[in-house]
């Protein structure tokens, strides 16, 4: 099993906490990333918004590109999934981009591709905003521009919505045969992507047994097409402790969302703007990603059996939000991750 986190680039995760002790700057983030090297954190998932989802549309929130190029430098063991919307970068362009910061980290950038679903950040921000499923149709062009100028030189492409011409892109990246495509969806069109043309299975969070009914589906979307299996990968919330009263007592503390809260708006504007296969309640946004569906919560023991039966089912890592992130990723790694690494 890996563990992987994602880098609080919003200054934290939970939309009922002004102040949660990780503020949206380069400072934090890099001294989160390099201990998280040392505690034996191996993945970092940095996300791409260009306005806060979390605390609100005017407050702070990291450039994940820029943050990632200079993480690259910053670390040495750890791959860096950095997010990256199609809609707001053109393909030849985040190809070469995503070339050269993979050969600052030594080969280790993947990318998790998102089809945009805000659309006031789009207005905001000048990018057009499609329909759900025409932005998946982008996506896919998307993908075969970027991948096709990690492999080959002198590469013509004509679609809908991109064109390149005898294009050429060097030095290519380290890793090969290119960096790992990683995505997340839940519709039909989000799936057959994903199983088409990615490396990774990112989900939001969910129960095992629901996981496994995802993962057994995409196996078999893959075996169909004759591609290789891919990585799975779940979001997850942690909470660690001792005794069960304090496990309520966390649990109680970071749900307590109001409908006046800095990102209730923006909860609204994400239900309407994905397909997801079930209704989420107001409680599960309040950590994002249906984080506390995964169960990371409870004593060091019921955490790690809950681990257990994700990886009984076919998943290859977590990536994990808590707060304040870097005090309670001490703890995960302590009660987890040593222990694991030690069994």
């Amino acid at each position: 099993m890996r563990y992987g986190y994602w880098l609080p680039v919003f200054g934290g995760w939970l939309r009922n906490v002004e102040d949660e002790g990780m503020s949206a700057t380069w400072d934090y983030v890099k001294r989160l990333a390099q201990r998280a090297e040392q505690i034996g954190f191996d993945l970092s998932l940095i996300a791409e918004l260009n306005l806060n989802d979390i605390k609100g549309e005017a407050a702070p929130s990291l450039d994940a590109w820029s943050t990632a190029a200079a993480l690259a430098a910053e670390t040495r063991t750890q791959e860096l999934m950095v997010a990256v919307r199609p809609t707001f970068h053109n393909p030849a362009l985040l190809a070469k981009q995503a070339a050269n910061i993979d050969h600052i980290s030594g080969g280790r950038v993947s990318l998790n591709v998102v089809s945009s679903w805000w659309q006031d950040e789009a207005r905001k921000y000048g990018v057009h905003f499609e329909q759900h499923d025409d932005r998946y149709a982008r996506t896919r062009e998307w993908l075969d521009v970027v991948t096709n100028l990690w492999e080959k030189d002198h590469f013509t492409y004509q679609g809908k919505y991109y064109r390149v011409d005898d294009s050429m892109l060097q030095p290519k990246p380290l890793s090969k045969p290119r960096p790992p495509i990683y995505a997340g969806g839940e519709s039909e069109t989000a799936k057959e992507l994903i199983a088409t043309q990615c490396d990774g299975y990112v989900m939001h969070g969910d129960p095992p047994a629901k996981i496994g009914e995802r993962i057994a589906d995409m196996r078999r979307r893959r075996e169909r097409m004759g591609l290789p299996p891919m990585q799975y990968g779940v979001a997850a919330y942690s909470i660690i402790r001792e005794s069960d009263g304090e496990v309520k007592q966390e649990l109680a503390r970071i749900t307590n969302v109001q409908g006046s809260a800095a990102g209730y708006q923006n909860y609204q504007q994400w239900l309407a703007g994905t397909q997801l296969e079930q209704r989420v309640s107001l409680e599960d946004y309040s950590v994002s990603n249906r984080g506390l569906r995964t169960g990371l919560v409870g004593t060091p023991g019921e955490v790690a059996d809950r681990i257990a039966e994700f990886e009984a089912v076919g998943v290859n890592f977590f990536l994990l939000q808590c707060s304040p992130q870097l005090e309670e990723m001490e703890r995960f790694a302590e009660a987890v991750v040593r222990v694991s690494v030690r069994g």
